[in-house]
């Protein structure tokens, strides 16, 4: 029986919304399902805000960086929101190295600074620092919420049929396409799993014998501090000394009245997607509410607001992109991954089309030793 359907895509968070969009915007029929309602806080995509910024060590990121900002526009343009708001962004700490990535800067001809601390100081009052500080002014802040409500809106106009609360059960491998059982049959081409932290559970119940490159799934925990002036503007700040700290305005999650939102980007609790508690480590809350207390003097440091999420970790922080047959893997994972989701959707839908190869640097089988690929 020919296949009727060009691609199922698995999971609606920003991922699998994006590929839709892709995929739908380029003419081609998709069926999306997701577990649970569309726009739910059980993952990895919920939330007003995420962090959008340019600069990485890597240039493979820096590129991808560029692109992904001409998607965001792409986006923006065809549902008519505005998703992404840039206002600059830092970088500072020991273990960030400003000088070194200024270097990365200007070789790729972004505009920066480099600036001393009592230049910084001056710039943001409500902050602190105790070394040089790089600022980017392409750096900003998406609406991960907005975003994935605009992916999913523009791909259903464009005949994408998307279905909600319809868990996949079972994916039969065929020679040349998938049979995917989740409440109905649906025969298509090609299957898109993307699915965050339930990929290892997912691939794993549905036997699909597709290995996966050591992954570790944390929950993380997130707090939102008032500003002590309303009127001021954070920019979104990468510090990473002792701790992998990051921080962004909160968007709407903290309430009406502005604020920001600041992690950790490390110190996960191992779980699974499955049976990850929810619940804040107190422990956790005293660290983040003392960082602010030190280094954001601008902010009160009683948190208004908290909420987990999941990581998805790989051991090089790289994401997981490739196919196998007609079953594309797509976890853009390990903390990272929401500034690039446009971009994301369209190379995951040229992955399942044919049209492009994996990067080996997202290769499911990178870890393996290259005699044994």
């Amino acid at each position: 029986m020919a296949p009727e359907i060009d691609v199922v895509v698995v999971g609606a968070g920003l991922t699998g919304a994006a590929t839709a969009w892709a995929l739908s915007r380029a003419g081609h029929s998709v069926v999306l399902f997701d577990a649970y309602g569309f726009g739910h806080d059980k993952g990895s995509s919920h939330g007003t805000s995420r962090i959008f910024r340019r600069i990485y060590p890597e240039a493979l990121y820096v590129g991808m960086t560029g692109r992904a900002l001409e998607s965001w526009r792409k986006l923006e343009a065809d549902s008519g929101a505005r998703l992404l708001q840039v206002r600059g962004g830092i970088d500072h700490g020991s273990r960030r190295d400003p000088r070194a990535l200024a270097a990365v800067a200007a070789e790729h001809q972004l505009a920066h600074e480099l600036l001393s601390p009592a230049e910084a100081q001056q710039r943001w009052p409500g902050m602190l620092f105790d070394g040089p500080v790089l600022f980017q002014p392409d750096a900003g802040v998406v609406n991960a919420d907005a975003s994935t409500a605009a992916f999913l809106d523009v791909a259903r106009q464009g005949g994408a049929r998307l279905v909600c609360h319809t868990p996949v059960e079972s994916i039969e491998v065929l020679d040349d396409h998938v049979v995917v059982h989740a409440g109905q049959v649906v025969r298509a081409r090609r299957v898109v799993l993307a699915v965050g932290g339930w990929l290892p559970e997912l691939l794993d119940a549905c036997g699909l014998g597709i290995p996966l490159p050591p992954v570790q799934v944390t929950q993380q925990q997130v707090f939102h501090f008032r500003q002590r002036d309303p009127q001021a503007v954070f920019p979104v700040l990468v510090h990473k000394d002792d701790h992998q700290i990051f921080g962004l305005p909160s968007g709407g999650d903290a309430g009406p009245q502005p604020a920001m939102k600041i992690a950790r980007h490390d110190g996960g609790t191992p779980t699974t997607a499955g049976t990850r508690s929810g619940l804040i480590d107190p422990a956790g809350r005293r660290l983040i509410t003392e960082y602010v207390r030190t280094w954001l003097p601008g902010l009160d440091p009683e948190p208004v607001a908290e909420g987990t999420c999941l990581y998805t970790m790989t051991e090089d922080d790289d994401f997981i992109l490739d196919r196998r047959g007609p079953v594309v893997v797509a976890s853009p994972c390990s903390g990272h991954g929401a500034k690039f989701a446009p971009l994301l959707g369209e190379m995951i839908a040229d992955l399942a089309l044919g049209r492009a190869e994996t990067h080996s640097r997202f290769a499911l089988d990178r870890h393996l030793p290259r005699i044994a690929r």
